[in-house]
């Protein structure tokens, strides 16, 4: 079993920085490959960013790249999301995901909130 809590939502202006954390309590924290995904209030939750186990391969939705970077400390059972450049439309509840073949858990969520 694999808990994962988020922290470091808030509310920005636009242009502005966040940086989220996700901590994970699990022995093997390097054998999962770890991603964030959000999901706007009436909408279908959607990929945000996901990052390899050794943390060397990174991808990103379009939508974001060049202002969001996700990275991981597997020392530290910790993966980030440094999101920079805030838009409105980045306004959501942003939740991590940890993945290994078949196995996926979730967290509960952190809200994201972007003033125009």
């Amino acid at each position: 079993q694999v808990q994962l809590v988020e922290s470091g939502g808030g509310l920005v202006q636009a242009g502005g920085s966040l940086r989220l954390s996700c901590a994970a309590s699990v022995r093997s924290f390097r054998n999962y490959a770890m991603g964030w995904f959000r999901q706007a209030s009436g909408k279908e939750r959607e990929f945000v960013a996901i990052i390899s186990r050794s943390g060397i391969t990174t991808s990103y939705t379009d939508s974001v790249k060049g202002r969001f970077t996700i990275s991981r400390d597997n020392a530290k059972n910790t993966v980030y999301l440094q999101m920079n450049s805030l838009k409105p439309e980045d306004t959501a509840v942003y939740y991590c995901n940890a993945n290994r073949t078949v196995l996926s858990f979730w967290g509960r969520g952190t809200q994201v909130t972007v003033s125009a």
